[in-house]
């Protein structure tokens, strides 16, 4: 149930769904670069990042 509302905050703001996974980590950093360049890469990252763990 938590991967499925952090999922519903990444679509909306994908650091922020890293981030209540990870922290501050390299991680979220690189999603932060990510969705910079685009939303689409940002949100794909922090999919697989929420579901990998």
């Amino acid at each position: 149930m938590k991967d499925l509302i952090r999922i519903i905050i990444a679509i909306l703001l994908p650091p922020l769904g890293v981030f209540l996974q990870v922290g501050l980590g390299k991680d979220f950093w690189i999603n932060i670069l990510l969705t910079l360049l685009g939303y689409v890469p940002g949100l794909v990252h922090a999919i697989w990042i929420i579901a990998k763990k």
